[in-house]
């Protein structure tokens, strides 16, 4: 493991180093939806991947704060495809070697000649050594934002509270996670890994059944994704890279096109290449293609079905009543309170409670037949999930009262319907009301039908 095996400064002179310089990033990196890295949504990091930008935190300035607790939702890191993806890769790594034209373009020579579909079934979702590196470098990042809360001190005496998924890619990233705050420990000395497995908070959505029934087993509840899947945006795309492969367009189904520029991000997540695959697609066809993937994400787990969102409510008031209890006057007698609570899921995990919070919610949902007019779209899975993708409240001690902060990814972002950076506590519970005195699981899981439709809001 890496903060095992490197000394700590050279661990973390690597670290600066690593990653891929602009010259070798595809020029198509920003639009691989959840599949994108994390580092090209913060391109600072491209340069120095321990960068930190201390100017995110915004308290008033005309009142003295510190932070008091964070509590963190973060994605696993960069990961190998699934079995699904890993079958498609080899069909259309066949087809491309069998039946398409002998290639005069270079990447294509490379493809038919030199690429090999070297994904195995085994390695189905897996963290990869980069996966680890993102947790492990936000860590140190977080660790440098707030001093006194992922302090060395506090992880060694488990005052620090960590939970997890049970699937293996988030073990092994709140592992990472781990390891990046105990930087500064002895690195001889073999790691020791302190979480609570708990799929309840960290995998809610497969235990509301009217979320499975309403929405994952229910194909009109996608109806748009498969519109937009066989429509004209779509079938341009399939007819363009059909061309460039030399290849009948029947043969290639838009499942492999999805395949193909899959592949173009798992070699740049996961070694950090740029793959002769990703020439294949323009920054136009990426455009439609992230869209596609932003219509299953918005309709599947996101606004499109008010389920998605309420599904979330374990989680949503897992993180209330932790800053609740940190937030809550004390004596000077009492213990102190939890400095920081780092919970790591999936992209499923935080998008449901992102949509929940009302953040990212454009005024037009986007559907099957308005792709032209959704480019300037809030709602981008390339922005929001990427692999590590993080949701951070920060809970400030101010002279007002207490305050809470959010940050997505590293960046404020306001809570919907509140002017202030860091609004205070009562005002977010005020504005939360609703959910925190309602958002039943049970009721809304088990209960009343309709909240299994279409969000009819939109």
């Amino acid at each position: 493991m890496l903060s095992v095996l490197l000394p700590g400064a050279l661990c973390l002179l690597l670290g600066r180093l690593s990653g891929s310089s602009p010259a070798d990033i595809p020029h198509i990196a920003a639009y691989f939806g959840t599949k994108t890295r994390y580092e090209d949504v913060n391109p600072r990091l491209l340069q120095d991947v321990l960068s930190v930008n201390m100017s995110v935190l915004m308290p008033p300035p005309t009142e003295r704060c510190s932070p008091v607790h964070l509590t963190a939702v973060i994605r696993h890191g960069s990961r190998y495809p699934t079995v699904k993806n890993i079958r498609r890769i080899h069909r259309l790594s066949e087809l491309v070697r069998t039946e398409a034209a002998r290639g005069s373009e270079g990447w294509l020579r490379d493809i038919q000649s030199r690429w090999e579909a070297w994904y195995t079934e085994d390695m189905d979702g897996q963290l990869v050594m980069k996966g680890r590196e993102d947790l492990l470098h936000l860590a140190v990042r977080l660790s440098v934002l707030f001093p006194s809360l992922l302090s060395e001190e506090n992880v060694r005496k488990r005052m620090v509270s960590f939970i997890s998924s049970s699937k293996h890619r988030c073990v092994s990233s709140v592992e990472a996670f781990q390891d990046g705050l105990r930087r500064r420990g002895r690195h001889d000395a073999p790691p020791e890994y302190d979480h609570q497995l708990d799929d309840e908070l960290m995998r809610f959505f497969e235990r509301c059944r009217g979320y499975v029934e309403g929405v994952e087993n229910n194909r009109t509840a996608l109806m748009e994704v498969e519109k937009f899947q066989h429509g004209e945006e779509m079938e341009a795309v399939r007819r363009r890279i059909a061309e460039r492969l030399g290849l009948p367009q029947h043969r290639l189904t838009p499942d492999l096109v999805e395949a193909a520029f899959f592949l173009c991000s798992y070699e740049l997540s996961i070694r950090s290449v740029h793959s002769p695959w990703c020439f294949l697609f323009d920054e136009s066809d990426a455009k439609v293609l992230e869209y596609q993937s932003d219509l299953k994400q918005y309709w599947k787990r996101s606004h499109g079905h008010v389920i998605s969102g309420l599904s979330s409510c374990p989680l949503f008031h897992h993180v209330f009543r932790t800053l609740d209890k940190a937030g809550r006057p004390r004596r000077s007698t009492d213990a102190s309170p939890e400095p920081a609570s780092i919970l790591v899921g999936h992209a499923e995990t935080l998008l449901p409670l992102l949509s929940l919070l009302g953040l990212y919610k454009d005024q037009t949902p986007p559907t099957a037949s308005n792709y032209q007019s959704q480019h300037g779209r809030t709602f981008r899975t390339s922005r929001i999930v990427p692999y590590a993708a993080n949701l951070l409240f920060i809970l400030f001690d101010c002279q007002r009262g207490p305050r809470l902060q959010l940050l997505v990814n590293e960046s404020p972002v306001r809570f919907p319907g509140l002017q202030d950076d860091a609004p205070l506590y009562r005002d977010v519970r005020a504005a939360y009301r609703h959910l925190l005195d309602g958002c039943d699981f049970h009721r809304e899981c088990e209960g009343r039908s309709g909240g299994r439709g279409p969000n009819t809001e939109l």
